[in-house]
Formats: structure tokens, C-alpha cells, sequence
């Protein structure tokens, strides 16, 4: 039987495995890239675009594939996983790289004294429970006293001793304890003294009580090695002063409660009541109920009736 017609037609309907182009693909399996350096084929390009660009995606992909099949493999249970090699094509970075974060001031203390850092695990066995509990958090082994419901008082403890609280308060002090010093780690990363800043606020706050007074903190008692103040000074205007200079200075101030724009107080008008109606209303309304006034009026016309 002949079957070099049956293969010549298999032939024909695909194509050939390997890729052969003028330029040869520059194929990167590190990074699974194809870069094709080929002029395009005007010709083609201008006849049928998808066409064109689906046999330039094809033989890319007809390649990369090539040099997958090409490469080691490791079995796995999802089945063979071909090992990548490392990439070769450099390509640039979006963002500039991370800068190294400095020290802090327990690990500058641990590398002069040569300690090495120990990585605590999370979870620890706790011998109640018979079982791993975590060492933080939700349900951690450091609120253990703080959340069982009997725990032993010392026979010289005071009458409101209270283990519980006890424990509570020493566990939000290391909270707390904790917090400041990343604090005062991330101000000595920025360039910045964490004692420096906090005697900065000290002065700051120091100066603005001592000028918040009439005097301006010129007959306040000074502290020791309290720096003067500069720059701080009240103006105070003269006891005596000139007819022309108190007339003017009358002048201005009449002008000034007489303007519309700041109006200093303004008297009512002839027509207006004295007797905010609205507001009394409102008042007797909230002191004996909404409609107190309508009931005791009602209330009266009813006796009134009554006695006639």
C-alpha cells in the first residue's frame, strides 16, 4: 500500500516544526520571550493584516516552544515541569531599586557585640491544652492569665490585688514600649535625633505659655537655663495722649460699631417687639410639653363652664 500520497497531504495542511527566517529568532526561555529582528513583509502586511500577524505569532510561538522541549525537566504531580535557565535579555526597571533600610539601634548593639539573631517561631506548645497555641495575637499564650478564669493571689497580696489586670497592664506597657522604639528607629533612619525633636516641642510649648500672658512672660519666674526669648513684644498704647490723637482715635471707633460690614451691636427697631413671641413659646413648650400653653387654656374654658 502506498502512502506517500496520505503524508504528502498531512504535509501540506501543516506546517514545518522547525522556524527558518533569514534572521534567526533570538528565543529567551528564562523570561519566555521571542524577539524577531526580521524586516516585515510589506507585501503581506498590506494584503491581509491577521494573516500576517498570525504567522509571525506562530512562528514565535513554534519556537519558543522548540527550546522549551529542549530544556531539563523535573517530574511533579502535575507532570513534567521544564526547568528555566536564568534570563538573559536586561531589561529596565520601572522604579529605581530599593534603598538597604539602616540598622536599628538593637541590631547595631548586636553586631558590636557579635549576637546572632534568632527568629522566635509563632506558635509554642502549651501543656493545658496539650496542643501549638500562638505566641500572639488572638488566643496567644501571652494573654494566658489575663483570660483564665482562676489564677493563684499571693498569700501578702492586698485585698484588691487582681492578677488579671496585673498582666493586662504589663502586656499594653511592652505594646507600648515596642512602639516607641520603632518610632524612635524610623526618625534616626530619616536623618533625625528622636531626643533633639522632643526638646524642640519642649521649648516650643514652654514659649508659647510664657508669651500667652499680658506681659508677655516679662514678669514670670525663669527657669534654670531657660533661654531668652526674641523677637516677642507688645505694644501698648500711651495713658495720655493728645486732644487731635483721642479724637481720632474716637472717630474711628464710632465709625467703626456705625458700619454696616462690622456692626458691632444693633438696636432694635420702633416696630419691633421687645418680646421674642417665637422664643417664649418655644420655651414654655419645652418646660411643661409641646402643648402645655393649648391645654391649660382648654383646661381653664372647662372650669370656667363648669362654675357657671
Amino acid at each position: 500500500m502506498d502512502v506517500s500520497g496520505i503524508i504528502a497531504s498531512n504535509a501540506a495542511k501543516y506546517q514545518p516544526v522547525e522556524v527558518e527566517k533569514e534572521t534567526p529568532l533570538e528565543v529567551d526561555p528564562g523570561l519566555l520571550l521571542v524577539t524577531d529582528l526580521n524586516p516585515i513583509d510589506q507585501e503581506g502586511y498590506n494584503a491581509n493584516l491577521e494573516e500576517h500577524l498570525q504567522s509571525l505569532a506562530r512562528d514565535g510561538v513554534q519556537a519558543l516552544l522548540a527550546s522549551l522541549f529542549s530544556l531539563p525537566t523535573q517530574r511533579s504531580d502535575e507532570g513534567p515541569l521544564a526547568q528555566l535557565p536564568p534570563p538573559t535579555t536586561a531589561l529596565p526597571r520601572a522604579k529605581p531599586l530599593p534603598k538597604p533600610k539602616p540598622p536599628t539601634k538593637w541590631e547595631q548593639f548586636a553586631a558590636a557585640k557579635g549576637i546572632q539573631h534568632r527568629k522566635r517561631d509563632k506558635r509554642v506548645w502549651d501543656e493545658e491544652r496539650q496542643d501549638w497555641v500562638n505566641r500572639w495575637g488572638r488566643d496567644g499564650k501571652n494573654k494566658q492569665v489575663e483570660e483564665q478564669w482562676i489564677t493563684e493571689v499571693p498569700a501578702n497580696a492586698d485585698v484588691d490585688h487582681d492578677p488579671r489586670k496585673i498582666a493586662r497592664d504589663e502586656r499594653k506597657a511592652k505594646v507600648a514600649k515596642n512602639e516607641k522604639q520603632r518610632l524612635g528607629n524610623i526618625a534616626r533612619a530619616q536623618g533625625a535625633n528622636p531626643r533633639g525633636v522632643r526638646k524642640e516641642e519642649i521649648e516650643r510649648t514652654l514659649t508659647t505659655a510664657r508669651i500667652s500672658t499680658a506681659s508677655m512672660g516679662k514678669f514670670d519666674k525663669k527657669l534654670d537655663g531657660e533661654k531668652k526669648v526674641r523677637g516677642v513684644k507688645r505694644k501698648f498704647e500711651p495713658t495720655e495722649k493728645s486732644l487731635s490723637e483721642e479724637k481720632n482715635t474716637s472717630l474711628a471707633l464710632i465709625s467703626k460699631m456705625g458700619s454696616e460690614a462690622k456692626k458691632m451691636r444693633r438696636e432694635p427697631a420702633a416696630e419691633e417687639s421687645v418680646l421674642n413671641v417665637r422664643k417664649a413659646v418655644r420655651f414654655a413648650g419645652k418646660t411643661r410639653g409641646g402643648a402645655a400653653p393649648a391645654r391649660g387654656a382648654a383646661r381653664g374654658r372647662g372650669r370656667g363652664k363648669g362654675k357657671r
